[in-house]
C-alpha cells in the first residue's frame, strides 16, 4: 500500500475534483494508457490498471469519502491482514464494516450482489467525413472494436452442455460473513469469498473459447446516422453499442468523433459558409455575371460594376444546415481581382494607353490616400 500513488495524482486532478472533472480524467488517462493500443507493452497494462483502480474509488462517493479521510487504508479491503505495522483491529478486519458498525458508515453500504445485473462500458470511435456530408448529413458505417457476449457458451461462461454452480461457501452472494474480536468488541464483518473470488458462481468446466469470462472482443459493424450541420470534433453518442453489459446488463454506448476534412473552396465559420471568387479587372470595372459554387451547385450572380477587391456579397440561405433545427446559415462570397501576367506587347500597349485616359475621379480610394499624404506633410 506503501509503494501506491495517490489517486489523485494518477488521474491528473486536484482533490476535490467535480464528479464530471474526475470522469474526463479518467476518459482521457483510460484512452491513452489502453491495451488495445499498445499490445504487448507490460508498462501501459500496469498504468491502465492503476487509472482504473483509481477511478473506482474517486467515482464512487462512499469510498472517495473514505479515501479523502484515511487515504489508501480507507478502501483497502485488506487493511491491517498481517501487514507491518498492522490495524489495531486485527487481521483481516474491514474498516469499512467497522465504520459502518458503529457510526453509520459514509452514506451506507451499497448491494454488493456478484449477480446484479451491470451496465457494459462505453467504447469510442473515429470516422472522417467530408465538408459537404457535415453540411447535408449521411450515414456512415462505423467499424470498432467492442466486448460482445460470447457465443460459443451464451455469456454463461461454462462450456456447452455444462453450468455455473452457486458457490456452496458464500451461497451466491459472493461474500463470507466473519465475527471477530476487536477493541470495541466482537466485530461481524464481510469479506471477498475466496473460493468464487466474490463471482457467487463457480464454473467447473470453463468455456474454452473465452476461458470462462462469458465475453468476447470482436470488430462491431454499425450504421450511424450523421445529422446535417454536425461540427468537427464533435461526438455523436450511439445507445446501446458499446461493450456488452455483465449478468444481462444494458451494454454501453458507442461514442463517435466526427472528424470533418477541409475543402478545396468553402470554408466554415459558425453555419455560415465563406469562399473566395477571382475575377478579371474588366469583370471587376464593368460588372458581369459570374458563376459562384455552392453547396447546392452553381448559382449565377451579377457582379455590379466598380467592384473592389475585398467587397463581400452574401447568398442567403445558402449556408449550413442548423444542428436540430430550422433554416440555414449563409453563404458570403469575397471578390479578388487577379491582375493579369504574361502580357503580350500589344496587350501592354492598350494598357497605357487606358491608364493616359483616367482621372482622379476613377480612383476614389487612391485620390483619398495622396490626400491624406497632403496633409500629413503640409502638417
Amino acid at each position: 500500500m506503501a509503494d501506491k500513488r495517490d489517486y489523485y495524482e494518477v488521474l491528473g486532478v486536484q482533490k476535490g475534483a467535480s464528479e464530471d472533472e474526475i470522469k474526463k480524467a479518467y476518459r482521457t488517462q483510460a484512452k491513452k494508457y489502453h491495451p488495445d493500443l499498445h499490445p504487448g507493452d507490460k508498462t501501459c497494462e500496469e498504468k491502465f490498471k492503476e487509472v482504473n483502480e483509481a477511478y473506482e474509488v474517486l467515482s464512487d462517493k462512499d469510498k472517495k469519502a473514505r479515501y479523502d479521510q484515511f487515504g489508501h487504508a480507507g478502501v483497502d479491503p485488506n487493511f491491517g491482514a498481517g501487514a507491518a505495522g498492522g490495524s489495531p483491529f486485527g487481521q483481516g478486519i474491514d474498516i469499512d464494516d467497522i465504520f459502518s458498525s458503529f457510526f453509520g458508515g459514509f452514506g451506507g453500504r451499497r448491494s454488493n450482489n456478484p449477480n446484479a445485473p451491470m451496465r457494459g462500458s462505453d467504447v469510442e470511435a473515429s470516422i472522417s467525413i467530408s465538408f459537404e456530408e457535415a453540411a447535408k448529413g449521411c450515414k456512415k458505417a462505423v467499424t470498432y472494436n467492442a466486448v460482445v457476449s460470447c457465443d460459443a457458451c451464451n455469456g454463461t461462461g461454462a462450456q456447452a452442455g455444462s453450468h455455473p454452480k452457486t458457490c456452496s461457501a458464500c451461497g451466491g452472494s459472493g461474500r463470507v460473513t466473519i465475527n471477530q474480536r476487536t477493541p470495541f468488541g466482537v466485530v461481524q464483518t464481510q469479506h471477498t469469498c475466496d473460493a468464487c473470488h466474490g463471482k457467487g458462481k463457480i464454473i467447473d468446466n470453463p468455456c474454452r473459447k473465452c476461458g470462462g469470462s462469458g465475453r468476447q472482443r470482436k470488430n462491431r459493424t454499425v450504421d450511424v446516422t450523421i445529422p446535417a450541420g454536425i461540427k468537427d470534433k464533435q461526438i455523436l453518442n450511439v445507445g446501446g453499442h458499446g461493450n456488452a453489459g455483465y449478468n444481462n446488463g444494458q451494454p454501453g454506448d458507442l461514442h463517435v468523433y466526427i472528424n470533418v476534412r477541409s475543402h478545396d473552396v468553402f470554408e466554415r465559420r459558425g453555419d455560415d459558409v465563406w469562399c473566395d471568387l477571382p475575377i478579371t479587372f474588366a469583370q471587376a470595372a464593368l460588372g458581369a455575371d459570374v458563376v459562384v459554387p455552392t453547396l447546392d451547385g452553381k448559382v449565377t450572380y451579377s457582379v455590379h460594376e466598380g467592384t473592389q477587391p475585398g467587397d463581400v456579397f452574401k447568398l442567403k440561405g445558402k449556408g449550413i444546415q442548423h444542428l436540430g433545427g430550422r433554416g440555414r446559415g449563409d453563404q458570403y462570397v469575397r471578390m479578388t481581382i487577379e491582375v493579369p501576367k504574361n502580357l503580350s506587347a500589344k496587350q501592354k500597349d492598350l494598357i497605357r494607353q487606358f491608364d493616359t485616359t483616367t482621372t482622379e475621379k476613377n480612383y476614389a480610394r487612391r485620390k483619398t490616400f495622396f490626400d491624406k499624404l497632403k496633409r500629413l506633410f503640409n502638417d
